[in-house]
């Protein structure tokens, strides 16, 4: 990973307004955004110890799986071009193989061999004996799965909580993170960590199961509060409501949020606020989980 130098520690800024006052709680935001230039957010985090495993291996080539508008992807091929790894991006959904997105073009600037797929065919990509068809058809490349999320991950999720007890001389009360594949949370809870989960999916119930099922046995794990009523629509979709609250964010705390996964988890923490959710003097810290390449072209300054 010498090639993919983080900034760490990453800032824990806590953030104040109106909301937050009438709440009585005290809410840091940790700026794992700010972590690496285009190896950002959790996604650093979560490839720190995968990458190293496969330079262990003498990989010469990583093969992972993502959407078009994927962050793990995005961050995947940068990773793998700096480090000079062929990296492979199977793509759910054929039809973006003609209408290519900033996105996926970027992988491709990265040199990532983009193979794309029909969504049934996606929808194989656990599935072991697909895996060794993948294996052989691209010379048995070493494996990633979709948002990094592995054991090896939940490692590196596990530091991003020991910078935050050192900044802030102990364990926050809570911690709240979007989920995708669930892996940042499942990092967080099996540190002992107490999180507040907010799907970016639709019909998002299901991660709570998976995110259990990639705790390590025997962990004492932190309890898991899973809320799925913040989608706007489900992934990669928004409201004008969330795009509003988008902008407001900005203008008062100075951050960037982006529509897929932060700004619904920060949407969802100050809708909770308002329903009276936590007890006065409660700590929270929210994790800014990056994201940003895949920021609407209005928010863009």
């Amino acid at each position: 990973m010498d090639l993919l130098i983080p900034s760490l520690p990453t800032p824990l800024q806590e953030l104040t307004d109106e909301a937050i006052k009438s709440a009585g709680v005290r809410l840091f935001i940790k700026r794992d955004d700010l972590i690496h230039p285009t190896v950002s957010g959790n996604k650093w985090r979560k490839l720190k110890y995968n990458l190293q495993h496969a330079i262990s291996e003498n990989a010469a080539a990583l093969l992972t799986f993502g959407g078009a508008y994927s962050n793990h992807l995005y961050a995947m091929a940068a990773a793998g071009n700096a480090l000079r790894l062929n990296t492979i991006g199977i793509v759910r959904g054929e039809d973006y193989a003609g209408k290519i997105t900033p996105t996926l073009q970027f992988c491709q600037e990265q040199n990532m061999m983009l193979h794309f797929v029909s969504r049934q065919e996606y929808r194989q990509r656990n599935d072991p004996e697909y895996l060794q068809e993948l294996s052989i058809k691209f010379n048995n490349p070493y494996l990633i799965p979709e948002g990094g999320t592995t054991n090896m991950a939940l490692k590196g999720v596990q530091e991003m909580t020991r910078e935050v007890n050192e900044t802030l001389g102990r364990k926050p009360d809570y911690y709240a993170v979007a989920a995708g594949t669930g892996g940042t949370a499942a990092g967080i809870l099996s540190a002992g960590n107490d999180v507040l989960v907010f799907s970016a999916l639709k019909g998002g119930g299901f991660l709570e199961q998976e995110i259990k099922n990639l705790l390590p046995k025997n962990n004492t794990a932190g309890r898991m509060t899973l809320f799925s009523n913040y989608h706007f629509g489900g992934y990669g979709k928004w409201t004008q409501e969330l795009l509003d609250f988008i902008l407001d964010f900005k203008l008062t705390h100075s951050i960037q949020l982006e529509q897929v996964y932060t700004a619904k988890m920060f949407y969802g923490l100050y809708n909770l606020m308002k329903q009276d959710f936590f007890e006065p003097g409660t700590v929270i810290v929210a994790v800014h989980t990056g994201g940003l390449q895949g920021l609407l072209q209005e928010f863009r300054s």
